[in-house]
C-alpha cells in the first residue's frame, strides 16, 4: 500500500499568498492599491473565501497588506530592491529606491570577540570589540535588524561615533576609515526568532534572509563584520553595486 503524499503538498492558502507576494514584488500593485475582493480572488484561484482570508491574513502578518472593514484589502508596501555588492550602503540604497531610510540604535555594547568574530576581524580571540545592534526602516516600516561588530583597538572611539552618527559610514569616517568595501557576503534563509519578529512586526517563524558580510578598508584590513536579518517579504536582495561615490550605510 502506498502512503499518501497529501501531507507534503503546499497548503492552498500558502500558495495563494505566495502568488500575491510575487505580484506585489513585480510592481503590479503600488502601496495604496486595492486588491481584488475576496469573492473575485476565490473565483480566480478556485477556492472558497475562507482560504482567501487565510492567505490575506498571512500577507497582513508580514506587513505587505492591510485590511479595512467594509473596504477590502490594500497593498501596504512593495519589497525594496537592495543591492548587495562591493559597496553596501543602506541609506543610499533606500534613497535610490525612492524610500525614506531610518536607522535606530537598539544597543551599543563592548564585549569580547567570539572565535568566529575574531577570525573574521583578524584579531586575537577574546579581543575587545564594539557591537552595534540596529533596526533599519524604510518609510517607517521595519525591514531589517542587524548586529555589526568592530575591532575596538583598531578603531578607537568607534562606540561614541556610532552613538552620535547617522550611520556606519559616518561612524567609520570619524574613526579614521575614509572608505571601505564589502569583501564577502553570505546569504542564508532562516526563520524569525521571537525577538526578531517583535522588532520587525512579523509573526515568529516568518521567513528572513540573513546576510553575513565582512567590510575592509582600502588596505584590505577588516573594519566591520556584520549580520543582518532582512524581512523576507519586504526586501529583494539583488547582486550589484551602488554608483561610485555614494555612501551612508
Amino acid at each position: 500500500m502506498t502512503a499518501s503524499t497529501d501531507a507534503s503538498k503546499t497548503p492552498l492558502w500558502q500558495a495563494i499568498a505566495a502568488t500575491l507576494r510575487d505580484e506585489i514584488a513585480e510592481g503590479r500593485y503600488v502601496p495604496g492599491d486595492r486588491l481584488a475582493t475576496e469573492a473575485q480572488l476565490a473565483e480566480r484561484f478556485g477556492v472558497n473565501r475562507h482560504t482567501i482570508r487565510h492567505a490575506l491574513s498571512a500577507l497582513v502578518a508580514d506587513g505587505l497588506v492591510r485590511t479595512r472593514r467594509g473596504s477590502g484589502a490594500f497593498v501596504a508596501a512593495r519589497p525594496t530592491d537592495y543591492p548587495i555588492g562591493r559597496r553596501v550602503r543602506f541609506r543610499e540604497n533606500l534613497l535610490r529606491a525612492g524610500q525614506r531610510p531610518e536607522k535606530r540604535v537598539l544597543q551599543i555594547e563592548s564585549r569580547a570577540a567570539t572565535p568566529g568574530e575574531a577570525s573574521a576581524l583578524r584579531v586575537e580571540a577574546g579581543a575587545a570589540i564594539c557591537a552595534f545592534h540596529g533596526l533599519s526602516l524604510a518609510d517607517g516600516q521595519p525591514v531589517a535588524v542587524s548586529e555589526t561588530v568592530f575591532p575596538a583597538d583598531r578603531l578607537p572611539g568607534i562606540a561614541e561615533a556610532l552613538a552620535e552618527s547617522e550611520g556606519v559610514t559616518d561612524a567609520l569616517a570619524c574613526a579614521g576609515v575614509a572608505d571601505y568595501n564589502r569583501a564577502s557576503t553570505r546569504l542564508t534563509a532562516v526563520s524569525a526568532s521571537a525577538v526578531q519578529a517583535l522588532h520587525l512586526h512579523l509573526r515568529e517563524g516568518a521567513p528572513l534572509l540573513r546576510s553575513t558580510g565582512l567590510d575592509v578598508d582600502e588596505a584590505g584590513v577588516p573594519v566591520a563584520y556584520g549580520r543582518t536579518w532582512f524581512a523576507g517579504d519586504r526586501v529583494t536582495l539583488t547582486l550589484g553595486d551602488a554608483p561610485e561615490g555614494q555612501g551612508g550605510r
